[in-house]
């Protein structure tokens, strides 16, 4: 991920496939001209790189010009398109070939085409780069093309957002979510993660999910993804990660407009982490962190029997229960401790203290990220 003024961007095409597009464009406009000597005319500020490295490869004699045309403002493209810098040269009865970094809705197209409408060249041939057909609403023909892809905001390799951007030698999309923020949250059983769990959702406007609330409403209001999950519950069966996993993206779907998320009781597994790291991938996010509530056992024990005071749990009252309720977190979270800590993602918050106390800590974690 890279930051260009005030934009997030993410790896889109590395370097390798833009040379391997660039010579296939190459071989393939060399074999139809021959030998015969074109006159490559680059578009700046864009196609200054893939000119240069084009003409490296083209194995034949070549003449190379450029013309400028402005029309980009930030991300969009603009309705005024001005010249800048016009041709120097005769091209009459010349085949020309224009080499552009980009081509989207066609606008720079169409001025390209109307200024050699009167240069009387033999013929004038489109290679570009990148095309997005999504946003081309031309009809001028695209006579090579390197690579197609989606309708979405790219720089580097010669393209910029605000200036900034063309020296990069690989291609970046514009990252659509912009600042989000999303953490997994854990702590044992009596750590108060769920009071925490509460104050941050509140203090950073995140959507609190727990994978317990959530089964729980799917499984009484009777969705086809609860029903699915009580199937498995009844014969005593766990419920498989995939449709664990997607109830979770239903809840992620929901609140589509969220500046983060809280995942609580999820993921326990590697599977499942890999799984949700796909998934926030696909919504052009990811989880920045898993934070975790540490508090020594002995405090965890005299903690819960003293909330099974009052809380009506059973499995609150038995220390031998209790003990081993922790034990099981422990032997869970150790492995997700492992891969977070490999993608430099773990914190481990101090659970002991005031609530108020505890806050803080997780507060100062979460202000960094």
């Amino acid at each position: 991920m890279i930051k260009l003024d005030d934009l997030y961007f993410k790896p889109f095409i590395s370097a390798k496939e833009i040379d391997a597009a660039i010579q296939r464009m190459v071989d393939e406009i060399a074999a139809d001209l021959g030998d015969e000597i074109p006159v490559f005319v680059g578009i700046l500020n864009g196609s200054f790189m893939l000119v240069s490295d084009f003409v490296k490869k083209y194995p034949k004699p070549c003449e190379v010009t450029f013309i400028k045309l402005a029309s980009y403002e930030g991300i969009k493209s603009s309705e005024d398109i001005q010249r800048l810098i016009g041709l120097t040269q005769d091209l009459t009865g010349r085949t020309v070939v224009i080499l552009e970094d980009i081509i989207d809705s066609g606008k720079t197209l169409a001025e390209v085409h109307r200024i050699f409408k009167n240069e009387n060249v033999k013929s004038l041939l489109i290679a570009t780069l990148f095309h997005k057909p999504e946003a081309y609403k031309k009809d001028f023909k695209l006579h090579y093309v390197g690579i197609e892809i989606p309708d979405r905001f790219i720089v580097g390799y010669g393209l910029d957002y605000n200036g900034l951007g063309r020296d990069l030698p690989e291609v970046y999309q514009i990252k659509t979510t912009q600042h989000m923020t999303s953490i997994v949250l854990f702590g044992p059983p009596g750590a108060g993660k769920g009071t925490q769990a509460n104050f941050l959702k509140e203090k950073y406007n995140l959507v609190h999910i727990s994978t317990g609330d959530v089964f729980r409403f799917n499984i009484k209001n009777e969705t086809a993804l609860g029903m699915l999950a009580k199937s498995y519950m009844d014969k005593g069966e766990l419920v498989p990660d995939e449709v664990t996993i997607d109830m979770l993206k239903a809840e992620v779907e929901k609140n589509a407009d969220a500046k983060g998320f809280i995942f609580d009781g999820f993921p326990r597994t590697n599977a499942q982490a890999e799984a949700l790291d796909a998934f926030m991938e696909e919504k052009d996010s990811q989880i920045n962190a898993m934070v975790a509530l540490e508090v020594d056992d002995e405090i965890l024990v005299e903690r819960l029997l003293e909330r099974g005071k009052t809380s009506g749990r059973p499995d609150d009252a038995d220390e031998d229960i209790i003990r081993n309720r922790i034990k099981q977190y422990y032997n869970k979270t150790a492995i997700l401790k492992n891969y977070y800590t490999a993608q430099d993602k773990y914190y481990g918050v101090d659970g002991v203290g005031s609530i108020e106390e505890i806050t803080e800590r997780l507060n100062k974690v979460i202000d960094k990220l």
